[in-house]
């Protein structure tokens, strides 16, 4: 038996939020996801040009750290290699890290 993610919509929890419309067993690609974001950002009334896949990304990955201040976490979700990658791409200066530093008891 399937459980039920929200009412009218069947599915579980291992189903993808974006399916695909032509493999029915995948998920949607990379160019149609970013032509639906492009889609939600005019629909909203944002500028295409400061608003898309990228910029999502990196808010969420931004929301994670700043929450939990767990920076292995986010290298991980975001597939990088080097902590020095995910540390630069956060723009983590040293101000931010005295700062984590400090609330860190042990």
């Amino acid at each position: 038996m399937r459980a039920r993610v929200c009412e009218g919509r069947d599915g579980t929890v291992n189903d993808y939020v974006f399916p695909s419309r032509v493999d029915h067993n995948g998920h949607l690609s990379t160019r149609p996801y970013a032509r639906l974001v492009d889609e939600w950002v005019t629909g909203v009334g944002l500028m295409r040009s400061e608003h898309g896949m990228h910029s999502l990304r990196r808010t969420k990955a931004s929301i994670i750290y700043r929450a939990t201040g767990n920076l292995r976490a986010v290298q991980i979700l975001l597939g990088h290699s080097k902590i020095e990658n995910t540390v630069c791409y956060l723009g983590i200066d040293v101000e931010d890290a005295l700062a984590l530093a400090e609330n860190t008891e042990i």
